[in-house]
């Protein structure tokens, strides 16, 4: 059988967002072209019976339909010459794609009003026009830019309105609120929507509006105490919400809530289950997803991620939970018709379309089963009790060709977040290093999700229990499995992991070789620098750098380079706005001032998501990087 390798990628048939129509589906496949560089993805439908191409593409994304199930809307780029985003329209019953109208920014979401005659889209919008000649940018708010998107100063996501007969389009919100989500009221005359009201001073605040469509008046329905991600509108003029509280910061889960406009009251319907929900679990084949919660028949279906899992659960507002869709494995995204429909993966299988009809599950597609024609190590679970008593979820990648007997370098790898979690969801660069003759090893340590708030909250400790728990793992794998050499182990993660492998390195010298990626080196220049650094840092590093100036230089991996032996790569990206380029160019100068084994790889053009959705060349250059700096450290 073959083995896989960082070319494989273009492999990948990346099944992703859906919607449903009592036994109809609408989803999205793309496809990752190594020779054209980039990506292309179609809608298939399927009818109840079989599968089918519905659109030609080339890059056709987040179909929906509308509530009586007759068309389907999508967005597109065809236009090669027009960078705008395209809104599209089709009857189901196939035919001519329609064009509604293009928006310069692109569209972030969009939803059909229940007659169907409108629908409702968040785009950008630019506050201020500039002069098309003008290159200078000035700045006068923060965030001025953001991962992935770019420049974000002077710009709003706003709601604008489009017939779907005319493609005629009016503006409907303006001013500085940053629209995220919205859904209309069963009447048609109200849209709801959650935005923030100033992104600067209260960026992790989200609140609840409602806009009446004849008067255009905006009246705020919550307090501003929340961070709110999603809402269900109810008959009796109630909602759902999905949201977070912040009582620990970023470490706080997300839950389900019932929330009374008129009394202010909100209850926990979720309480008995302390766990995030929606999908935290990592993957680098992952495809576009809708992260939806749906209300059908008295339940609010949404996903959680449940240890290593990500599985789909229901809560009614008696606040009883079932588990709807469980096993090992990551439930991508999912759809309430005459059934339920979900994408899901696991840890040797990429995505496909499942449906369970009367308490049975089928698989629909079968995109990834060229899969089937390769060799994969399969994750080996097991369970390391820690020094402080807690017991912590790993696991061991057996190289492809393993034998008895003979000893193997490992990798060490670390999760970004830290509210993350590996488990079971297909990781091709596990694979990629496994068909490479390395052992590799992976966990959820202190600070991951899917195990409790108390669990996920290192606030103001990073570097301390979870870099003890990592380390201890490592001891445990060594008792536990002999066929690992202790003297040619690695350490590579990105982002949080990234943070953890410069802190690692900093702090101990059993590791041979390091990859650090699009990491944190320095929390000053990390708070000052990056799109969410003003808000991130302090929350989890705890006060600012005036404040707690020592403490943010006490936990920076930069003040420990002088300690560094291990020969280490970082891979970092020249557009990462997440953790800008600085951070990797501090570490690399420190480190070759001291006369330390280091390189630097830049990606230009990349962002912070380049090991997900960058271009296919530089993703394949990654993993191929990754791989030759272990081998030359742990191989020779």
């Amino acid at each position: 059988m073959k083995k896989l390798n960082a070319r494989d990628l273009s492999n990948f048939k990346l099944v992703g967002g859906l919607d449903v129509y009592k036994k109809k589906v609408v989803f999205t496949v793309s496809e990752i072209n190594l020779e054209k560089d980039d990506y292309f993805s179609k809608i298939y439908l399927y009818d109840g019976r079989k599968v089918k191409q519905f659109t030609s593409g080339p890059k056709d994304l987040n179909p929906c339909f509308s509530p009586d199930g007759s068309l389907i809307a999508f967005t597109s780029k065809r236009d090669k010459e027009n960078k705008e985003a395209e809104l599209y329209i089709i009857p189901t019953d196939g035919g001519e794609a329609k064009l509604l109208t293009k928006f310069k920014l692109g569209i972030r979401e969009y939803e059909f009003s229940p007659d169907g005659k409108t629908l409702a889209v968040i785009t950008p919008v630019e506050l201020e026009r500039k002069k098309k000649s003008e290159d200078v940018h000035i700045l006068k708010e923060i965030p001025f830019w953001f991962n992935g998107v770019g420049w974000v100063y002077g710009k709003r996501n706003h709601i604008y309105l489009v017939n779907t007969e005319s493609g005629r389009k009016r503006k409907l919100t303006k001013g500085t609120l940053n629209i995220h989500t919205l859904k209309w009221s069963e009447d048609g005359n109200k849209i709801y929507f959650v935005a923030q009201e100033d992104r600067e001073k209260k960026p992790m605040i989200t609140d609840l509006f409602v806009i009446d469509l004849k008067t255009k008046r905006i009246e705020k329905l919550t307090d501003s105490k929340w961070r709110i991600g999603d809402v269900i509108p109810l008959e009796d003029g109630t909602f759902i919400l999905r949201m977070s509280t912040l009582e620990r910061g970023i470490a706080t889960n997300t839950h389900i809530y019932h929330f009374n406009p008129e009394t202010k009251e909100i209850t926990k319907l979720t309480a008995k289950l302390d766990r995030s929900a929606y999908n935290s679990l990592n993957c680098d084949v992952r495809g576009p997803s809708r992260d939806t919660i749906v209300y059908k028949e008295g339940w609010i279906y949404y996903i959680a991620t449940d240890g290593p899992r990500a599985n789909l659960f229901r809560v009614n507002l008696g606040g009883e939970i079932e588990r709807v869709v469980g096993g090992n494995r990551s439930v991508e995204t999912f759809g309430v018709g005459d059934y339920i429909v979900f994408n899901a993966q696991d840890a040797i299988t990429p995505t496909e379309l499942y449906i369970v009809k009367d308490g049975k599950e089928k698989r629909i597609t079968a995109f990834n089963d060229w899969i089937t024609e390769y060799k994969l190590s399969k994750p080996e679970y097991f369970k390391v009790k820690v020094s402080d008593g807690m017991e912590i979820d790993a696991w061991i990648m057996k190289p492809v060709e393993f034998k008895e007997g003979k000893k193997y370098p490992a990798v060490l790898e670390i999760h970004g977040g830290p509210k993350t979690a590996y488990g079971y969801s297909f990781m091709h660069e596990f694979h990629v290093l496994s068909s490479k003759g390395f052992v590799v090893i992976f966990s959820n340590p202190r600070g991951s999700d899917g195990y409790g708030e108390e669990f996920a909250d290192i606030r103001e400790h990073y570097g301390e229990r979870d870099y003890q728990d990592l380390m201890e793992v490592m001891d445990e794998a060594l008792k536990r499995f002999d066929f690992i050499d202790e003297e040619r182990i690695g350490v590579t993660g990105g982002s949080y992991g990234g943070f953890m492998t410069n802190w690692i390195v900093g702090h101990t010298k059993r590791f041979k070789a390091a990859v650090t990626q699009r990491s944190i080196s320095n929390w000053t220049s990390f708070f000052g620098t990056t799109d969410i650094g003003y808000y991130f840092t302090p929350d989890q590093i705890g006060g600012d750098p005036w404040s707690n100036f020592e403490g943010y230089w006490e936990k920076s991996p930069l003040k420990y380079a002088p300690n560094v032996e291990t020969p280490l790569l970082i891979i970092h990206s020249m557009e990462d706005y997440r953790c800008w380029l600085p951070e990797a160019l501090q570490l690399f100068i420190a480190l070759k001032y001291l006369g330390k084994e280091v390189q630097l790889a830049v990606f230009p053009g990349e962002n912070h998501d380049l090991s997900r959705k960058g271009k296919p060349k530089h993703r394949v250059k990654r993993l191929e990087l990754i791989v030759g700096w272990m081998e030359r450290w742990l191989k020779r």
